[in-house]
């Protein structure tokens, strides 16, 4: 009797190698004394050739390489084809650029992997076990605490530090010291921020809250302060940077180990099964940094003057830079410090709060070992690989319409048709990123399912990525053009908070959530260097912006996609019911 397979499993029956090894080899007979009792020798040790050890090892990691592949391949592709196709401009130090892309593939693929088997644990064991043993003030004080030690784990926090080397002090000296003097205290305020959220979003998941009231009481203050700060011309500067760190906080570091806290709260008090548990603490994680932020900066332009900062900035440069300010030494400490603080604060929480064994100590062990190496890793390849490229890319653009230096030929287009390639580059940049976020994907699947169908998960994907691209366009719109960006954040969120008042807590719920998604550690350094990138090139004052306008963008797509599904449910209800009446 003959039996068909498929193709794919033949070729994988085929590829497999089999060693046959004796159980005898393994566990020897074992030999009898003068007594006549059994003596057991100890098994001899098994040799393992690296022929052997490459055969065990190849498809764990070729899993993970290749995740790593599909998100940074694709898009330093599309950047190095349209640097070449397009501007006719060859790529740079190519050969350094492609080290530091292979060193943030394998960065990334450590890094994951130790948050997985180390890190994530940590997670669970407090989502579970917190809520159990400790008070509530207790449980929400440790939930701001992880905000704040999650946030300098992130990986996209180094595309943040890295950014102030190429914001010019003369230029705009508050944005240039906040990036740069102020940078710890920065990413500080950021990380409060995204504890302030956590406890907030831990509190509504406990209490079964809607989101639409906390999006208005943050909101609107925030968007009352950004038009306060635009009334200054050198406030306005922090502007653009305040709005992109909202977008920086939600990562792969800080979404798995905050939700899983505040979902295990939740579900400890008998709450966690809702099908809204789990939205709503990502976008109070996008929203309360940008808060801190600008009165970081209201703090800090009230304390010092521009003059100042200038000064400061000119008296470091000529003076000699420590050891450990200088690459690859501030690689290797900032990959220190973003994961071993985070580690030792969960630890003590199980061993002193909790009064917790920790499990499986070794493979803990292992997976911090990993995400330190990991972050390692990925901090090289990020200052000279996806930061260079981004800015190199973003550098060439505005060639296409404008006159710069660095192309002899400039602009390569007229003017009209240039502005059109510019916007298409961002859109297409944008689309292509979103879309192959894995965690979008995910979202998707989640989204199909507590929505019964109604919402599919390629109607959203399409929806945040359209979304995404056209805020990338519209944010690099605004740097060709000089478009004031506290107007377009203004119009466009003012957009968003109408579409919040009509659409359903659902789709509210996952409109507001999907931003979250699509800020990953390779979208966020790539549009930021290329942003920054760009506007230097075009003599802009700062490129910041485009986080923020990539994160509008699918709020207001999935809103009006969700709008336009309840349309469609409700019209077909109405016919069905139209039609039962004529029938009846």
């Amino acid at each position: 009797m003959t039996r068909e397979i498929r193709f794919g499993a033949f070729l994988r029956e085929v590829r497999a190698h089999q060693n046959e090894i004796s159980f005898n080899d393994l566990v020897p007979e074992p030999l009898i004394d003068e007594s006549g009792s059994k003596v057991f020798e100890p098994a001899p040790s098994v040799k393992v050739h690296p022929l052997d050890v490459y055969r065990l090892m190849r498809p764990y990691l070729v899993v993970r390489v290749v995740e790593q592949l599909k998100l940074v391949v694709p898009l330093a592709g599309y950047l190095m084809l349209f640097q070449l196709l397009i501007l006719r401009q060859g790529v740079i130090d190519s050969g350094v650029i492609i080290l530091g892309l292979i060193a943030v593939i394998i960065g990334l693929m450590f890094f994951m992997e130790g948050l997985k088997v180390g890190l994530m644990p940590f997670g669970k064991a407090l989502g579970t076990t917190l809520p159990a043993k400790s008070p509530l003030h207790v449980v929400l004080l440790i939930a701001f605490l992880l905000g704040i030690g999650v946030t300098f784990a992130e990986p996209a926090i180094s595309a943040l530090k890295a950014a102030g080397q190429v914001v010019k002090v003369e230029t705009a000296p508050y944005l240039y010291t906040l990036l740069n003097d102020w940078a710890e205290k920065l990413v500080l305020v950021v990380g409060a921020g995204v504890g302030a959220a956590a406890v907030l979003g831990t509190l509504r998941l406990l209490y079964g809250w809607s989101l639409k009231p906390f999006i208005y009481l943050t909101l609107i203050p925030t968007m009352l302060l950004t038009a306060y700060m635009q009334q200054d011309v050198e406030l306005s500067k922090i502007i653009g940077l305040a709005w992109d760190c909202g977008a920086v906080t939600t990562g792969p570091v800080t979404v798995p180990l905050v939700l899983s806290l505040g979902i295990g709260i939740a579900s400890a008090a008998g709450r966690g099964s809702s099908s809204l548990s789990g939205f709503g603490i990502v976008t109070l994680a996008s929203l309360f940094p940008i808060v801190g932020v600008e009165l970081l900066g209201l703090y800090v332009f009230y304390t010092t003057t521009p003059e100042a900062i200038i000064v400061a900035a000119s008296t470091a440069s000529t003076n000699t830079t420590d050891w450990y300010l200088a690459t690859p030494y501030t690689e290797i400490v900032n990959g220190l410090r973003a994961i071993l603080p985070l580690v030792i604060f969960l630890m003590i929480v199980m061993r002193v709060v909790l009064g917790e064994k920790i499990r499986e100590p070794g493979n803990i062990a292992y997976g911090i070992t990993l995400s330190v190496i990991g972050m390692i890793i990925f901090n090289l390849g990020l200052t000279y690989g996806l930061t260079k490229l981004g800015i190199q890319s973003g550098g060439f653009v505005p060639a296409a319409f404008a006159q710069i230096d660095s192309v002899a030929d400039s602009p390569l287009y007229f003017f009209s048709l240039g502005i059109l390639i510019a916007l298409a580059f961002a859109w297409a940049l944008g689309f292509g990123a979103t879309l192959a976020e894995p965690a979008l994907n995910a979202l998707g699947i989640t989204v199909e399912g507590q929505t019964n169908g109604a919402f599919k998960k390629k109607t959203l994907m399409n929806a945040v990525s359209i979304g995404v691209g056209c805020g990338i366009a519209v944010g690099v719109a605004k740097i060709v053009f000089e478009l004031n960006i506290a107007n377009l954040l203004l119009v466009f969120y003012s957009i968003a908070i109408v579409l919040t008042w009509f659409s359903s807590e659902e789709f509210v719920n996952i409109a507001w959530d999907s931003a979250g998604v699509t800020t990953g550690p390779i979208t966020v350094p790539l549009v930021l260097s290329m942003g920054l990138g760009f506007a230097n090139a075009a003599d802009a004052v700062e490129g910041f912006g485009i986080l923020s306008m990539a994160s509008i963008g699918p709020i207001i797509a999935v809103q009006v996609t969700g709008l336009w599904i309840k349309y469609r449910v409700l019209n077909r209800q109405k016919i069905l019911r139209s039609q039962t009446e004529q029938a009846g």
